[in-house]
């Protein structure tokens, strides 16, 4: 069927004006002798098993055609023996079966054995039934099965014959396939572009990658028409790093997204969903978004996210694109953000590894590097507060968030009433050191992360090196770790320091 609509195809093609056209024109050859050959040969529609016959179409072989006449006149006459043989018994279901084994045979219900005639010889005895051959049966049986045995082995050598000839065309056939899927896609791509409205990108060597009113083109189209709320994006040499903030589900990840599609798009030859795009070319597209634990493997969530940063720190140039989506996330806040501000200066500050990026992330700390750092600025997804809850406005607008919104989030997602209004009253009391008592609240207050060996236990430290590993039993081990444990416990290490 596709190689029959080959010609009008390529006739088309080859009235189209632009020379992409002619080139995939060109590719596409004239299968009306294979067309013809298949016609001939091969049914409308084959079964699955080629083996099992009904694959080639009659009158394409005379041999053929005589032997599917012999088994199928005698297979009626195995019809009539078997009405014959009912009139003649009295034995109204009796029936004639076949198997490889026993060949044709008469069954009889052991309920009508006695109705059995004399020239019916025994050859089978199941369960519930006799099963039979009689002389006529067994002479016709060798010409009936000879002929169907021979009319599938004929006909599948006349397929392998017919498939060997068409094999001679299959170059011609796989530049034809391939340029159909080419064209396929092209005009995939020319029907969503006039059908979104998209924008063909000016694709070149430099560094600017400037996006203006870029959209995500999946979450766009799953929106009514003109809600997706479009945003820019300039990077370049003088804005290498772009720091994004904004509370959940404000609209992060869907603009790093955007972005990184947008891009690839454009370096596939499409249009893109924007109001204007010029692209440098990108070499390779680095992303930490999301998160997943290899639990088989021994993986955390944070070791997954650290060995994706490596790589990234490791292979990235200025020529590279790089989404980080909450790095640090997953290990404790201090440890994270000084995770998060590292890659940073390090994307910045190494030229060979000096990647145009875009981090998102809730470390409202990691904007001061916009100060910092002179290709860094900050970006922050807007949103406005009404009535203590959040409107999500979904625009990207220069400058840094002050705040997550992560209780109100938890509002919209149903958290139940009492335990947001609880975490309002621990925010508070967090924020101006109240909430924590002793000694706990000094150290939130100082915003110091606890540390392994306090004040409490230095002399721990001291101890410990003076400790012999290699004397000690696993016992004397032990009762050094519960002294110490005892003693930071209790503060005595505080009396002795």
């Amino acid at each position: 069927d596709s190689l029959e609509r080959m010609p009008a195809m390529r006739e088309r093609l080859g009235r189209c004006g632009a020379a992409i056209f002619g080139s995939l024109s060109s590719e596409i050859s004239d299968f009306s002798p294979e067309v013809e050959t298949i016609r001939e040969a091969i049914v409308d529609e084959p079964p699955l098993a080629l083996k099992e016959g009904g694959v080639v179409r009659g009158g394409f072989s005379e041999e053929l055609d005589r032997l599917r006449g012999l088994s199928r006149s005698g297979k009626d006459w195995i019809a009539e023996l078997q009405a014959k043989e009912r009139e003649r018994t009295g034995v109204t279901n009796l029936k004639i079966g076949y198997n490889r084994v026993f060949g044709y045979y008469l069954e009889v219900t052991k309920a009508n054995r006695d109705l059995v005639p004399d020239d019916y010889e025994r050859r089978q005895t199941l369960v519930n039934a006799e099963r039979y051959v009689t002389p006529e049966l067994k002479e016709r049986e060798a010409e009936i099965v000879g002929a169907d045995e021979k009319a599938k082995a004929l006909e599948y050598e006349l397929f392998v014959e017919v498939r060997d000839r068409l094999a001679l065309s299959c170059d011609r056939i796989r530049k034809a396939g391939a340029a159909l899927a080419a064209l396929d896609v092209l005009l995939t791509f020319t029907e969503v572009a006039s059908r979104r409205g998209w924008v063909r990108p000016v694709v070149g060597a430099s560094d600017r990658l400037e996006i203006q009113g870029g959209r995500h083109p999946v979450v766009e189209s799953s929106l009514p028409a003109h809600e997706f709320v479009p945003n820019d994006t300039v990077l370049g040499a003088e804005r290498q790093i772009l720091l994004i903030t904004g509370p959940n589900m404000a609209g992060k990840s869907t603009y790093l997204r955007q972005v990184a599609l947008i891009v690839i798009l454009a370096q596939t030859g499409s249009f893109v969903p924007a109001d204007a795009a010029q692209i440098g070319i990108v070499d390779r597209i680095f992303t930490r978004v999301g998160a997943s634990d290899f639990v088989a493997r021994g993986h955390s969530t944070f070791m997954v996210e650290m060995v994706e940063v490596s790589r990234i720190l490791a292979a990235a140039t200025p020529k590279s694109l790089v989404l980080l989506d909450e790095v640090g996330r997953g290990t404790s806040t201090y440890d994270g953000l000084a995770i998060a501000w590292a890659v940073t200066e390090f994307l910045h500050e190494r030229p060979e590894r000096a990647a145009r990026t875009l981090f998102a992330t809730h470390y409202h700390e990691l904007t001061e590097l916009a100060e910092k750092l002179p290709r860094a600025c900050n970006l922050r997804v807007t949103v406005h507060e009404w009535k203590d809850k959040v409107v999500f406005l979904r625009k990207v607008v220069e400058g840094a968030a002050d705040r997550s919104f992560g209780i109100q989030v938890a509002q919209l997602a149903g958290v139940p009433k009492e335990v947001t209004k609880r975490a309002k009253k621990i925010l508070g009391g967090l924020e101006d050191g109240t909430f924590l008592t002793g000694r706990e609240t000094s150290q939130r207050a100082t915003g110091s992360q606890l540390d392994l060996f306090s004040a409490s236990g230095a002399s721990v430290l001291s101890e410990l090196d003076a400790l012999d590993p290699d004397s000690m039993t696993p016992m004397d081990a032990l009762a050094v770790l519960s002294e110490w444990k005892r003693r930071v416990r209790t503060g005595d290490g505080e009396e002795e320091s």
